[in-house]
């Protein structure tokens, strides 16, 4: 007999851990199971394991608003992110709802029987009343590959930082990332320390912020207050920052620009290396920021230790990368820090009543729930500022939508536009891995509650307070 739950979660890493505390705590009545592809729980956080790899983001606002961050640093790294995961799962009895080595390969919605009924990839099925993906936006089997020519001819070994080899050792050796993202960018002065030397090769510059690891205003709030009130005040203060520079950069491109460059140049003391690799054409926000705990990168820059060219790639050579210019890059190790393949929903296409829906030609409703797909959520963070901070407020407007179904008695609902939207993408950003695949997503509309908007204080203001019954329907 196939197995019914009231919800399931698909994906136990960030989001999915965070959607099964508020699913317990909210919905205490509800039967949940987490369906974990992966044979561990943490996502991005286990899967990645390159050297330096840390959050780009403070932990703060990062980390569950139930669960205080404890650690030293606010910019923290792979391990302990993925450490802090583990913790809260086993706190809240999450880890005991998760099934590793289970993979949902499709997912369809029966009208009759009001139920999704998933397939495994070992060929059982399941069905659920309520199907929340919590799997990011990237496809963790596959990463950008731009194809470069002669890549077979190369000497020395190629390596994405995606598929991390255990065993890759590049001390003494010479290193060429190619990429400026947050990815390259944490990888060369990690990299730096052991390795002969590293080169950072870009096509265009990136904007690059240093930041401090460590919050001192955070420090001396934890040193005075209990860890939960120091936790939310510091939360607060970090979301306010963010969302102000956020803020100053799309309305103030220019003074936003003097600033970055201002601060790269009083850390390197180089204008004219900050004018040539630092100084991107576009303005800041219109792609995501990187941030640089303590300026490493730049540290690594000024050491010698590393260096930036930028320039296009003719072809690899047996020695290394020929530029476009001529150049050749000698290189023992290149790592592709290419970008990511986005992938909606983990790779499920989900269907009703046997019939695929058409993602790309659908809308989301509140940044959480698809016209066209009943009884269905996807978790979708903030592109400025942490992934958590709307990731929550979507698991708790989650529980919401099934505390109301409950009480008014229906079985199912799906949003529906009160009137006709003019689409939009659904992430707002230039980013090459953005524009690759964002044609294949569900869209956003052009006012509310079909805004995906990137300004936390009025989500958390409004996303709870909404009126369901206006723009979900219930379904007979």
């Amino acid at each position: 007999m196939t197995e019914h739950l009231d919800v399931v979660i698909v994906g136990a890493g960030l989001s999915g851990i965070g959607a099964a505390y508020r699913l317990r705590t909210e919905c205490p009545g509800k039967s949940y199971a987490i369906l974990e592809a992966r044979a561990a729980l943490g996502g991005t956080w286990d899967l990645f394991r390159y050297p330096g790899v840390r959050s780009d983001s403070d932990m703060f606002t990062l980390g569950y608003p139930f669960k205080p961050w404890r650690a030293p640093k606010a910019i923290a790294d792979g391990p302990s992110i993925l450490s802090y995961l583990q913790e809260t799962a086993a706190e809240f009895g999450i880890d005991r709802a998760i099934r590793y080595d289970t993979k949902v390969v499709s997912a369809d919605w029966s009208t009759e029987d009001a139920r999704w009924t998933l397939t495994l990839d070992n060929g059982s099925t399941i069905t659920c009343g309520f199907l929340y993906s919590c799997t990011g936006y990237y496809d963790y089997d596959h990463g950008h590959d731009p194809g470069f020519t002669g890549v077979d001819g190369f000497a020395g070994q190629v390596v994405h930082p995606q598929f991390w080899p255990e065993d890759l050792d590049y001390a003494g050796k010479r290193v060429v990332v190619i990429g400026s993202g947050a990815t390259a960018v944490t990888l060369v002065p990690s990299m730096a320390e052991t390795a002969a030397h590293v080169t950072m090769l870009q096509r265009s510059p990136t904007w690059i912020s240093p930041v401090p690891s460590r919050d001192k205003i955070a420090d001396t709030v934890r040193r005075y207050l209990p860890a939960g009130i120091a936790h939310r005040a510091v939360r607060l203060k970090n979301v306010a920052f963010t969302l102000g520079f956020y803020q100053l950069c799309r309305r103030r491109p220019a003074l936003a620009r003097k600033l970055l460059t201002g601060l790269a140049k009083r850390t390197l003391k180089d204008e004219r290396l900050v004018a040539e690799h630092f100084t991107p054409t576009y303005d800041p926000w219109d792609q995501r920021l990187c941030a640089v705990p303590d300026a490493d990168l730049f540290g690594a820059l000024t050491s010698g230790k590393a260096s930036v060219v930028t320039d296009h790639i003719d072809t690899f050579v047996p020695e290394g990368i020929r530029l476009a210019s001529g150049t050749v890059l000698p290189a023992d190790v290149v790592v592709t820090a290419t970008g990511l393949r986005l992938l909606p929903f983990g790779g499920i296409a989900p269907s009703v009543d046997g019939v695929t829906v058409p993602l790309h030609h659908q809308f989301v409703w509140r940044g959480a729930m698809i016209t066209g797909l009943p009884n269905f959520a996807v978790c979708i963070g903030y592109t400025n500022a942490s992934w958590t901070l709307r990731a929550d407020l979507t698991s708790r407007l989650v529980c919401k939508v099934l505390t109301w179904m409950d009480r008014d008695g229906h079985t199912a609902v799906v949003p529906r536009p009160e009137r006709p939207l003019s689409p939009r993408p659904l992430l707002d950003l230039a980013s090459g891995y953005v524009r690759r695949s964002i044609g294949e997503f569900p869209r956003q509309g052009d006012h509310a509650p079909w805004r995906v908007r990137q300004n936390y204080f009025i989500d958390a203001a409004t996303t709870l307070r909404t009126d369901l019954a206006r723009t979900l329907h219930p379904l007979p």
